[in-house]
């Protein structure tokens, strides 16, 4: 246990130097050994001794007054006098748990918030505004931020003096060792709040259900995000607010599948158009009837491009393509008269099965590699 140092001098913890050493001297003069030469009078004038170097020690005082004894011996050895406490101080700035950090401050930066909305293909096509609503903290309305019922400002912690952490003495087998921790009674703010806010506690913010309108540009893709500057959670004490973000999720369409600015869509062609040529109409994302060229003679896995019929490019002029993919159809539940004019044809062409080499242009495997490196 800590000796009572200024018990022993017999003077209050908030006592000067001067006053200190008036005791001292006081004392000394009753149980200097040369004065009087009794055992218990040596042992008091010690006691005092130690106590003056101590109490007129900055250094020594300070631990004192944080519950330590700087002059009790650990492991035989003592913790003043170029011991292991003074090594550790001397290399750590006050003990193994670091310099004082100072006060944090109550006014904090809110944190950014994500929100994901669902938008169609349309939607992404032509850009939208969505109604959003968001749960998160806001300013609170009662005590304008300032977490104070009566909007005053806060005062100073009495139990760390406005340093926002209190140190402690922690003996060890290597001395006395200086620890800092967050003070438990203003939670590192180095002040308090004398009266908490009603309403939000003296946090200085509130949960709010708020309704915003987000700005969807034309083009954009599945799982970009939009940034709302400042529409995200207000921080401790009325902080700045934190940002709001917005990922777009864009659902499946029955007809068109995006990749990147270009639409894909597949068109089923019968033998017979592929063969003689057709034409294909569809409805677009904008609602109008746009009309695909099938050429004569097409082949199976052939794409046809529609330059600037794709996606609006976002932020930027134009737009990318619209990419048809050809799918041949063979019809399989003939009738007897569609047979007999398929024989005709076949014995007027003289055309007949046989196997392509792979090095013959148009050859089947050609036109599949040449798909996927597309």
């Amino acid at each position: 246990m800590a000796r009572d140092y200024y018990g022993i001098l017999g003077v209050a913890k908030s006592a000067s130097d001067a006053e200190i050493k008036k005791a001292y001297r006081k004392l000394a003069r009753e149980y200097h050994p040369d004065i009087n030469p009794s055992a218990e009078a040596a042992e008091k004038f010690r006691e005092a001794s130690v106590a003056h170097e101590v109490l007129t020690d900055p250094e020594k005082r300070r631990i004192v007054d944080m519950g330590g004894d700087p002059m009790e011996q650990a492991g035989g050895m003592p913790s003043g006098g170029g011991g292991f406490g003074d090594i550790f101080e001397a290399f750590f700035g006050g003990g193994m748990g670091g310099g004082s950090r100072g006060p944090r401050s109550r006014v904090q930066p809110g944190n950014d918030a994500l929100l994901r909305v669902s938008i169609t293909l349309e939607e992404a096509f032509a850009g939208v505004k969505k109604d959003i609503t968001v749960d998160t903290a806001v300013v609170c309305d009662h005590c304008e931020g300032t977490g104070s019922e009566s909007k005053s400002k806060p005062v100073t912690c009495d139990n760390c003096h406005g340093q926002g952490e209190i140190q402690e003495v922690q003996r060890s087998f290597l001395g006395n060792i200086m620890t800092s921790r967050t003070c438990p009674v203003c939670n590192g703010f180095g002040e308090i709040i004398e009266d908490p806010c009603t309403r939000c506690g003296g946090d200085g913010r509130m949960k709010k259900r708020r309704d915003l309108v987000c700005n969807i540009p034309a083009g954009i893709a599945n799982g970009m995000r939009i940034r709302m500057a400042g529409q995200g959670e207000v921080g401790h004490g009325g902080g700045p607010a934190g940002d709001l973000y917005v990922e777009v999720a864009t659902r499946p369409h029955p007809v068109f599948e995006r990749e990147g600015d270009s639409l894909h869509v597949e068109v089923v062609v019968p033998a017979i158009d592929a063969a003689l040529g057709a034409e294909v109409s569809l409805e677009d994302l904008q609602g109008e009837t746009l009309t695909i060229t099938i050429p004569q003679g097409t082949q199976p896995l052939e794409q046809i491009h529609l330059s600037g019929q794709g996606m609006p490019r976002l932020r930027r002029e134009g737009r990318g393509d619209l990419i048809a993919q050809v799918n041949v159809v063979v019809p399989t539940d003939l009738d007897d008269k569609t047979r007999k004019l398929l024989q005709q044809i076949r014995e007027h062409r003289g055309d007949s099965s046989r196997v392509q080499r792979d090095d013959e242009d148009g050859s089947f495997f050609s036109r599949l590699r040449g798909k996927f490196r597309r």
